[in-house]
């Protein structure tokens, strides 16, 4: 391609320069080989193609056919590369050669970026916890009491997180209703989402170490849109005393895009107010910057917005989170991800997931082709979000969408 229209985006585009998030696809010429591509406009740059053009000293780890190598070689290698990136995309001199390596984004197929070595989900909105609380066990407090003082959070499966656009089928398992005497088995009746934000792990730590609040930045790569399926129905039956299993590790959507953590840089923002004290290795208040980003969500479902979490909100920041899940000395590996649990702000059009915009099927959503209590086969939801950029600019994060199939 010789065109370089495709470098001359329109202004306001939140696929610009100061975003250039990262992804892995094939193309129909040669779809058995993926290869690394970040998103510029409605367009990718072959991120292997051009560094080899430009002589990049970074050339073989953007050759490779998934993100891991480049998310391992760390925080200094990801700056530079990110530099010379937006030095090819922008510099008047680099034009010519970068335009034949873009191509639209509607002519490749998006692939799951990175290799998930573990997945972790945490629980980490007061308002989602509250509402959740006061839904599940409305005879108790709606915070557990440990809730204020640790990031709760469960280890799911990575093994079952998938690319955006990979239909969702309804799971099936054991259910209790209310007006039975013991369990059946079935489809899900209560088939849910969680909006919540991932985070990408690049950079490994050793067995035994802790990370501290500090090491955020060089251990995250990057941070992705998360639709973390949810079987209402299942969930409620199995999770005592244990927590979620089946009604959560059947399916977690995740988007083709990670955002480079330093794209979020003009989003950063203070958490809430803390109103009980922190132990040492969770107390942020003296941190150099702020831990909360300023990312604005949009649940859709069949194209109809249904709610605008703000993840400003989240009582726990993912420093704190990615702390508290090495503090026992867990270690860290190259593709783990973790997910901040469900975005959901004060008001109820801001709540992430149908358990609580419904309030647990007692009050409907009222959609153009149709009531909701919870989601119907065929339904197709949707996530996408932007946040704050430099100069009062906008960064988008990659859109997840999945669609429901109907039970096997």
């Amino acid at each position: 391609m010789t065109d370089a229209r495709p470098l001359d985006l329109p202004e306001g585009d939140p696929f610009g320069p100061d975003n250039l998030p990262y992804g892995v696809c094939t193309t129909p010429e040669d779809p058995g080989r993926p290869h690394i591509v970040v998103r510029y406009g409605d367009h990718v740059l072959d991120a292997g193609g051009a560094a080899a053009a430009f002589g990049s000293a970074h050339a073989d780890l953007l050759r490779q056919p998934l993100l891991g190598p480049l998310m391992a070689a760390g925080r200094p290698v990801w700056q530079a590369v990110r530099g010379e990136l937006r030095e090819w995309l922008t510099a008047p001199g680099h034009r010519e050669t970068a335009s034949r390596f873009l191509r639209p984004l509607a002519d490749v197929t998006m692939r799951l970026p990175f290799e998930v070595s573990d997945y972790v989900d945490f629980y980490a909105s007061e308002h989602h916890a509250t509402n959740v609380g006061k839904i599940f066990r409305p005879d108790s407090a709606a915070l557990p009491a440990n809730w204020k003082h640790l990031p709760i959070g469960y280890h799911g499966r990575a093994g079952t997180v998938v690319v955006s656009g990979t239909p969702v089928v309804r799971p099936k398992g054991q259910r209790k209703p209310p007006t039975e005497n013991a369990p059946v088995f079935g489809a899900s009746r209560r088939l849910d989402i969680e909006a919540e934000v991932g985070f990408v792990v690049g950079t490994p730590s050793a067995h035994t170490d802790s990370v501290p609040l500090s090491g955020f930045r060089d251990h995250v790569f990057g941070v992705t849109l998360l639709n973390d399926w949810s079987a209402r129905d299942i969930q409620g039956w199995e999770y005592v005393p244990l927590g979620p299993f089946l009604g959560k590790s059947f399916a977690t959507s995740v988007s083709a895009w990670i955002t480079p953590l330093d794209a979020l840089d003009a989003a950063r923002t203070a958490p809430p107010a803390r109103d009980v004290p922190l132990l040492p290795y969770l107390d942020d208040s003296a941190e150099p910057e702020p831990g909360g980003i300023d990312l604005r969500i949009t649940v859709s479902i069949n194209g109809h917005a249904v709610s605008e979490p703000p993840f400003s909100a989240m009582y726990w920041t993912a420093a704190q989170q990615l702390a508290h899940m090495t503090v026992n000395g867990a270690s860290l590996r190259t593709g783990d991800l973790y997910a901040s649990g469900t975005v959901s702000g004060p008001e109820r059009s801001q709540r992430g997931c149908l358990l609580e915009l419904t309030w647990g099927g007692k009050e409907p959503l009222e959609l153009p082709d149709g009531s909701r209590g919870f989601l119907e086969d065929g339904d197709e939801v949707t996530l996408s979000a932007w946040a704050p950029g430099p100069g009062g600019s906008r960064i988008g994060l990659g859109e997840v969408t999945g669609t429901v199939r109907p039970a096997r």
